[in-house]
């Protein structure tokens, strides 16, 4: 006999470079079982940069998906196996938008949706900000070539999530919460 919410098969729908689709068969609490499509990827880190003047660093990106450009924060994939997520948000702080972070603390911890997708993605903040020195800058190509970099007040920030200018779902968990825990005096943020 199956237990509730037991995955009893599997079938590959699709594999790919970053993701991957399977229909699972689940047993159901009432005994009777269902096809649910899953979609599994690697995870993400967001990271929310705070400059000392209290401004968040901003990426405008092409996002070919919603067919538009978008705010949001710099990220990236975990795809390095076997590297720490913090080290992973550094790393794409230094590529995304050529800074450092002397302080890199955890913030939220999202599942981005789970009502079909297992992607995990873990919210840092990193402040104590310095720039990448000029010969050691990431070389960035594909939609990447052409981001725009902005610092915006961070209470700033938080009335364009209001407004609808920002609707990533990892930027806007990430804005509300850097805002929340600067308004707590830093007491809610976590260690790497």
């Amino acid at each position: 006999m199956a237990f509730a919410h037991e995955r009893l098969s599997r079938t590959e729908r699709f594999r790919g470079a970053i993701f991957s689709v399977y229909t699972d068969e689940v047993s159901m609490s009432d005994g009777s079982s269902a096809a649910r499509d899953v979609v599994e990827n690697y995870g993400a880190v967001v990271v929310v940069a705070l400059d000392e003047q209290d401004r968040v660093v901003l990426i405008k990106q092409y996002r070919h998906a919603v067919g538009a450009h978008l705010w949001e924060l710099p990220a990236g994939l975990c795809d390095v196996e076997g590297e720490d997520p913090a080290e992973a948000a550094a790393r794409e702080l230094a590529e995304e938008v050529d800074l450092t972070a002397g302080r890199m603390e955890r913030l939220v911890d999202l599942h981005a949706s789970p009502g079909f997708s297992n992607e995990f993605v873990l919210v840092y903040l990193a402040r104590d900000l310095a720039p990448v020195p000029s010969a050691d800058r990431h070389l960035r190509t594909a939609e990447e070539a052409d981001l725009e970099v902005r610092r915006v007040d961070l209470d700033a920030a938080v009335e364009m999530v209001f407004r609808g200018e920002i609707t990533n779902a990892a930027a806007v968990a990430g804005l509300l919460a850097a805002a929340r825990a600067r308004d707590s005096g830093w007491s809610v943020l976590r260690a790497g």
